[in-house]
């Protein structure tokens, strides 16, 4: 059961862990639009269709479930519900290391796919 502080006075802990929240839901939004976008290009360029594009897209997959995982993460952080198969005790401190560790995994695919497209448009 959560204390109760008497009035006038801020729980930091609680103010850091939701402004730390917030930002990790900016950076997964512009994670699946820079997702969303590469996906696009790589379709509307017919590069999917290759045996290289297929790789790729095969990377942006992954990245896909890494994102998920992180809306997961995000769920049991902020106290959404969850499916019953993933409750359980999480430390803060290891959901946002976990959750900076998925970020930058899913970065790197997508990263990866854009250099990928961006050497289809020299040749």
């Amino acid at each position: 059961m959560p204390r109760k502080l008497p009035p006038g006075v801020v729980d930091f802990v609680k103010v850091r862990s939701r402004r730390r929240v917030k930002l990790y839901e900016s950076k997964i939004a512009k994670v699946v639009e820079s997702n969303r976008r590469v996906i696009g290009r790589l379709f509307s360029s017919g590069a999917l269709f290759t045996r290289q594009g297929t790789r790729v897209g095969r990377d942006l997959l992954l990245a896909h479930q890494h994102l998920l995982r992180v809306v997961s993460l995000m769920h049991r952080l902020t106290g959404a519900p969850t499916p019953p198969s993933r409750r359980r005790a999480a430390r803060p401190v290891d959901v946002f290391r976990e959750l900076d560790e998925l970020l930058e995994r899913t970065s790197d695919l997508t990263h990866r796919t854009g250099d990928y497209l961006a050497k289809l448009r020299m040749d």
